[in-house]
């Protein structure tokens, strides 16, 4: 993810659901190191949202999946001590169908696993994801 940038970047998040659980990464880069959320990354140019989402799920989890539609839009906006913006991200999270695969953490995820609603009190979940996997979920 590109640090202090001119312009915000775009970028694709995958809500991956399958037997009551969801597909988390744990960040392995900056912003939201060491946190657990919705894997994904900058859309290439040239990528629509769907091409990016796979190619991102596929770098970071070792799984493949077909894309959906949008569920979610948000900035993730972060700044430095200065007040800088150091990162800026427009990010578009996709509802998703997992295809086949066995999860492996690669790309910049340091774990991954899938989650039910119960996992989510007991790790470090990204607050935007937490809320996005609570209405998608069924308690």
């Amino acid at each position: 993810m590109s640090e202090y940038p001119e312009k915000p970047e775009v970028a694709v998040g995958a809500l991956v659901l399958k037997d009551q659980k969801v597909l988390l990464v744990k960040r392995n880069q900056s912003p939201a190191k060491g946190l657990w959320a919705l894997p994904g990354g900058k859309i290439n140019l040239g990528e629509t949202l769907q091409q990016a989402v796979v190619r991102e799920i596929l770098e970071e989890t070792g799984i493949s999946i077909i894309p959906g539609q949008p569920v979610f839009l948000f900035d993730s906006i972060h700044k430095d001590d200065k007040g800088d913006v150091q990162y800026h991200y427009v990010i578009v999270d996709l509802l998703s169908e997992f295809k086949e695969g066995e999860l492996k953490a690669g790309d910049d995820a340091s774990d991954v696993g899938w989650f039910s609603l119960e996992d989510l009190e007991r790790i470090q979940v990204n607050k935007t994801t937490k809320e996005l996997v609570l209405k998608y979920l069924e308690p």
